[in-house]
């Protein structure tokens, strides 16, 4: 009994004490029995239980790093390209079509392409053949004479020597720019000259005396001892016309050739009268069918006319193309980044807005 009585005693001391705290709230005995209350924060953060019921603040929300400091962003600029005065390094190789026949893409290698303004006084059949090729910039002004203006290319005047050796040797040399074994190699200032009348100084040097030592041009090198001038600024005759393009088509030695073969062959009621060397050149362009060089300027013709000058527009159009009935390629398809090696035939032997010449 004293003992239930003593424990009577301690509850209400214990509980007088606590309506003493509850009742001053806010007070100093308060503020120590709400402390003396509150979880032990070491105890909190560390509990298991804690860990596994409460989500981390980090899982649910992305970390916020510092920021870093802005980096300073040069202005954007497109690094020089080849041909620009800032541009360092090498310059990559075209692509070409490989000597195999296989064509790859490419950018033709175009001169300056020739703006003309008389282009039309022309025949109209050789009217596209010019335009092609002053687009790749294989022909060139007539010199400029008294009251002609300077942008005409006068394709009805005679074209000399000089200037169709000149045209010979660039063209051919452009047709076949990716492949070094067609090109003509220039004469050089070293090389004996091959013509009296042609010195080392003569500005077309180079090209005629490449072509004389092609053994292209009949000279001294080609055993024709009498051919010892090559009378420059003379008249293209139609039969050296002939007779200088042909072995670029067929890249071989023309074939014997016999006055009765060529008239039977083109007809010619004039055969006779065509030097011996053009007729052989003149029998081999009639093997090339379609793609003669002859049916290209002259059109259908039973008198070739040897002796007569060629005009700038036929010498042109005998530049239009090179190569036989199988392998060749026309300045209109070299304008549009077709390929020399190409082991296909050409499908064009007249521009695709010309009639077909026809013997």
């Amino acid at each position: 009994m004293p003992r239930l009585l003593k424990l009577g005693s301690c509850l209400s001391g214990l509980t007088c004490s606590l309506l003493l705290a509850t009742s001053c709230a806010g007070g100093p005995l308060s503020q120590v029995f709400e402390r003396s209350l509150e979880a032990d924060p070491q105890l909190t953060e560390n509990s298991p239980l804690a860990n596994a019921s409460t989500p981390s603040s980090d899982a649910s929300t992305p970390a916020t790093e510092p920021d870093a400091p802005a980096e300073a962003t040069a202005p954007h600029t497109e690094a020089p390209q080849p041909g620009e005065p800032d541009f360092i390094g090498p310059v990559p190789p075209e692509t070409v079509a490989s000597e195999t026949g296989q064509t790859a893409a490419r950018s033709p290698r175009i001169r300056q392409s020739q703006p003309f303004s008389d282009l039309d006084q022309a025949p109209e059949e050789l009217q596209p053949y010019l335009a092609d090729l002053a687009q790749l910039g294989l022909i060139e002004a007539a010199p400029a004479e008294s009251g002609n203006a300077a942008n005409q290319f006068q394709p009805n005047q005679t074209i000399t020597r000089r200037t169709y050796a000149r045209w010979l040797f660039n063209a051919n040399n452009q047709f076949y720019s990716d492949q070094t074994s067609k090109k003509i190699r220039r004469g050089v200032s070293s090389a004996q000259p091959a013509f009296q009348d042609v010195a080392v100084a003569d500005p077309d040097f180079a090209a005629i005396q490449g072509l004389a030592e092609a053994g292209l041009i009949p000279s001294a090198l080609t055993g024709n001892s009498t051919a010892v001038n090559f009378r420059p600024d003379a008249p293209l005759t139609r039969e050296d016309l002939i007779l200088w393009k042909v072995p670029l088509d067929t890249r071989q030695a023309l074939p014997n050739a016999s006055i009765e073969a060529v008239q039977e062959a083109w007809g010619f009621q004039d055969a006779a009268k065509i030097e011996p060397l053009a007729l052989k050149a003149t029998l081999a362009d009639y093997q090339n069918g379609e793609f003669s060089n002859i049916r290209r300027a002259f059109g259908y013709t039973t008198l070739l006319l040897p002796q007569k000058a060629a005009t700038r527009a036929e010498a042109a159009a005998v530049l239009w193309r090179f190569g036989n009935q199988t392998e060749g390629i026309s300045a209109q398809e070299l304008a549009s980044g077709a390929s020399a090696t190409s082991s296909a035939p050409s499908t064009n032997s007249t521009p695709s807005d010309t009639p077909d010449a026809a013997n």
